[in-house]
């Protein structure tokens, strides 16, 4: 189809990555019902899993001509990243954010405000209004792609069927099918000796929702989900402490150069750390919590006392109770699902997307993911570049990459040169007085072919699209250096300055 004709845009903005075939336009006359299977066996596709990779998937599969039908067990569709991850979080990063500008930042932009307090009871809710918006405007689409919605646990039960189950574990329906596609994605990993309440020991879920604003806070992990829910918190009053048992912040992937001054710029804004530093175990006192921790080089140990711990040491695949065993289908040591090339497991009938597979844990990954298989179901081709799929920490400044950082590649031997260019050096950047951070682009010392972007500065998430799609096409940096962008307007100037000095 040419387009889709949508009057609620703001709803459902987010659904962006959908690409649309077909001859005519969907018109959004909404239906007041909801379809269910009738168990006739001419479905051609059951998704178990409604998170990005999922509803994608199903969308993208019924405008292909296939039904589908989208199995889900939480009472709203979107999973994990529209209702408690992805999509909250950066309402809280961005209205914080503004806060923050509004106490500390305005008067040196010549913007007298007078006292600023902070409500929070508002910011929560404007965050669950983003929430619901958008996760209702996917149950929309599923009504105008005709996608059938069954509530419940999905569980395959045959190489052709799915149960859905209650809560309770009972049958509440059986779906046949030609094909099955696993979307489950993920969980919070959680730490053993720290059980989480959700009140005063959190996991990400439950610091999007806290009703006051700690004192003291201790984050478990300085990767992106606690860099990005300590700057929220550190913005609105807290102190907060990073406990990281790596070196350096931002988990795996990041360039140790961009990691080093990411970490400095965070310290500057007022967040501590503690690098190569374990967690040993955590206790509820009289005064709040107390969170013991030991020196990975030294064996020292310590206290740090809070009255919020966030536990955010990472995520794992939601892959059990899925039926899986049943069907002869294995997992991985990490409990994901090995799949091949076509996203298909051992069984040809059932494949499966997103966080419950190997690869970055992305939402975007899970949407690509979702679009590729079901085109390969249908009979496309299935190609998807890893190397091209950018990960982004949405504090402030942002940090974005995507492809090869500077050790991976003396890792793998690899010849390679860099252009490096400051947003302190940017016309733009300097008229926004916002000029924390740099672009290093590494590019083939033989070949000038763009083998990776690394950014952080304002904006890092958007700018960091344009690396990507240069590097989908295989482009060099000086393929980038010679298209004409506009000055001073475009922070992308940026890039392309760093691309004539990776160049020459």
């Amino acid at each position: 189809m040419s387009g889709i004709t949508i009057h609620r845009l703001s709803v459902l903005r987010h659904l962006h990555n959908i690409r649309h075939v077909g001859k005519s336009s969907i018109q959004c006359t909404a239906t007041s019902y909801r379809h269910y299977s009738n168990g006739a066996g001419e479905t051609d596709l059951v998704v178990i899993g409604s998170g990005p990779g999922g509803y994608v998937a199903a969308i993208k599969a019924a405008q292909l001509g296939l039904k589908t039908v989208c199995i889900e067990k939480n009472a709203t569709l979107g999973g994990t990243c529209l209702n408690v991850g992805c999509i909250p979080s950066k309402a809280l990063l961005n209205n914080s954010h503004y806060f923050h500008m509004a106490q500390s930042d305005f008067k040196n932009r010549g913007i007298d405000v007078g006292e600023v307090s902070l409500n929070l009871p508002n910011m929560m809710a404007q965050k669950e209004g983003a929430v619901k918006a958008l996760t209702s405007g996917i149950d929309y689409l599923f009504k105008q792609n005709k996608v059938t919605r069954i509530d419940g646990h999905g569980k395959i039960t045959g190489p052709n069927e799915v149960a859905v189950l209650h809560p309770d574990g009972k049958i509440k329906d059986v779906v046949k099918t030609k094909n099955i596609l696993l979307a489950t994605g993920s969980e919070v990993t959680p730490l053993s000796g720290i059980d989480v309440d959700e009140e005063t020991v959190v996991s990400s879920t439950g610091a999007l929702s806290l009703k006051k604003v700690p004192k003291e806070m201790v984050l478990i992990g300085a990767g992106v989900i606690g860099l990005e829910l300590g700057s929220v918190w550190q913005r609105l009053g807290a102190n907060v402490v990073a406990v990281e048992f790596l070196s350096h912040v931002g988990g795996l992937g990041i360039d140790m150069e961009i990691a080093k001054n990411f970490q400095r710029i965070l310290k500057k804004q007022g967040m501590k750390f503690k690098m190569d530093t374990k967690v040993t175990g955590a206790e509820r006192t009289a005064d709040g919590i107390q969170v013991n921790v030991e020196s990975v080089k030294s064996g020292k140990s310590e206290q740090l006392n809070c009255d919020t711990l966030l536990v955010c040491v990472g995520r794992r695949p939601f892959t059990d109770n899925l039926g899986l065993e049943d069907v002869g289908i294995s997992k991985d040591n990490r409990g994901r699902i090995p799949v091949n090339s076509r996203f298909a497991t051992s069984v040809p009938s059932i494949f499966a997307i997103g966080d419950c597979i190997d690869g970055p844990m992305l939402a975007h990954k899970a949407e690509d993911e979702g679009i590729i298989c079901v085109e390969g179901i249908a009979g496309g081709a299935v190609h998807i570049d890893y190397n091209c799929v950018p990960s982004v920490i949405y504090t402030h400044p942002e940090v974005a990459w995507v492809g090869k950082n500077e050790e991976q590649l003396k890792e793998e031997g690899v010849k390679y040169k860099i252009g490096k260019f400051p947003f302190s050096a940017n016309s733009r950047a300097k008229t926004n007085a916002d000029t924390d951070g740099l672009v290093k682009i590494i590019s083939d010392a033989e070949t000038d072919r763009i083998l990776g972007a690394h950014i952080i500065g304002p904006g890092a998430g958007e700018l960091i699209n344009e690396a990507a799609l240069a590097m989908e096409y295989g482009a060099s940096s000086e393929d980038v250096a010679r298209v004409c962008h506009a000055h001073p307007v475009s922070l992308l100037f940026l890039f392309v300055f760093t691309c004539i000095f990776c160049t020459y």
